[in-house]
């Protein structure tokens, strides 16, 4: 199971609408289905850096309650992510962790989404994920 948590302080920014995230979500589904993947959830922190939220990446929040609401093993997932905030999010939710970055404190650093997805896909232990 994938999906996705996101820090979007445009959105409380006035940059990006809802309906625009909500566009967003609809173009990376459609490109995404005729591999045969889908997201199960998309989950966003619309608030301002000092908003002082429980959502905002690195505190877990968002990975927490989609955990609750989808019933996922957070043992067992993957917190992929290409920054430091997204490691720390994920180690603080329970989960192992991957950074797509040349260099990294995360279990698995890659050059790439699918380089770091093959690396977990051949451990043969990828049964719930977050992202």
């Amino acid at each position: 199971m994938l999906a996705v948590v996101s820090n979007q302080r445009g959105v409380a920014r006035g940059l990006v609408s809802h309906e625009t995230l909500t566009a967003i979500e609809a173009e990376i589904q459609a490109a995404l289905a005729p591999h045969g993947v889908q997201i199960a959830a998309f989950r966003y922190c619309p608030h301002e850096l000092d908003g002082g939220c429980d959502c905002r990446k690195p505190k877990p929040g968002m990975i927490l309650a989609l955990a609750g609401e989808l019933q996922i093993d957070l043992a067992r997932s993957w917190m992929i992510g290409d920054s430091v905030s997204d490691v720390e999010a994920g180690r603080a939710a329970g989960t192992r962790t991957a950074l797509i970055a040349t260099a990294g404190v995360a279990d698995l650093v890659g050059d790439s989404l699918g380089d770091v997805a093959a690396v977990i896909a051949r451990q043969g232990d990828h049964a719930d994920s977050a992202a």
